[in-house]
């Protein structure tokens, strides 16, 4: 027997309902966020492409980032370990779930917005080192100059060598060509000759 008008508006709102539920199930914690990426992803896993790793996170955490991204986490940020997990799933979760597609770095403003806001407010320095590393890292993925003179300063401290390091090898490529090169097919941009040559050679990536 077909619903009648009511049936139907109710089954509606129980699926409205439901889903909601389901959305709101499927948001993880900040300290889900942290103890995921600080506690059991090794070193090596941060930065390595791994289609396995990528699957897994689309599936943990793939609505926390859906919710990052439309601004809804903002009561993370009452803290500052919840706003470094939000930086976290907006800067590094982003690129694990939309690899090598444009959508990898559509967060990059927001999260940086959200790394600028945590430093001006002396929160930084409350987070252990390896965990700053990871709240400046937006400056470092940024394709300002303007930003990268800032990066310079935040990666110049004790313990962070190997980030200042790789901070100036991305800032060097900006100064050359204005952009990352190997950015440019993921976003539908044309490479110039230079870029093209440049892209052929080992370490033109990261």
């Amino acid at each position: 027997m077909p619903d009648t008008p009511r049936d139907s508006a109710e089954t509606a709102d129980t699926d409205t309902a439901d889903s909601k539920s389901k959305t709101a199930h499927d948001i993880a914690t900040p300290q889900a966020v942290c103890d995921f990426w600080f506690e059991t992803l090794t070193a090596k896993q941060w930065f390595a492409k791994d289609a396995a790793l990528d699957g897994e996170i689309a599936d943990r955490f793939g609505a926390t980032l859906a919710a990052a991204a439309r601004c809804e986490l903002w009561h993370w940020r009452d803290t500052p370990a919840g706003r470094l997990a939000e930086i976290v799933v907006l800067d590094q979760f982003s690129r694990n779930v939309h690899r090598d597609t444009a959508a990898a770095f559509a967060q990059d403003p927001l999260a940086l917005a959200l790394a600028q806001e945590l430093i001006a407010r002396g929160e930084d320095a409350k987070l252990p080192l390896t965990q700053r590393i990871f709240a400046y890292m937006p400056f470092m993925h940024s394709e300002s100059l303007a930003i990268h003179a800032r990066a310079v300063t935040l990666f110049d401290v004790p313990g962070m060598e190997t980030q200042l390091d790789y901070e100036h090898r991305h800032r060097e490529i900006l100064q050359r060509f204005g952009r990352y090169p190997h950015r440019n097919a993921m976003l539908g941009r044309v490479s110039t000759p230079e870029e093209i040559a440049f892209l052929r050679q080992p370490g033109s990536t990261f």
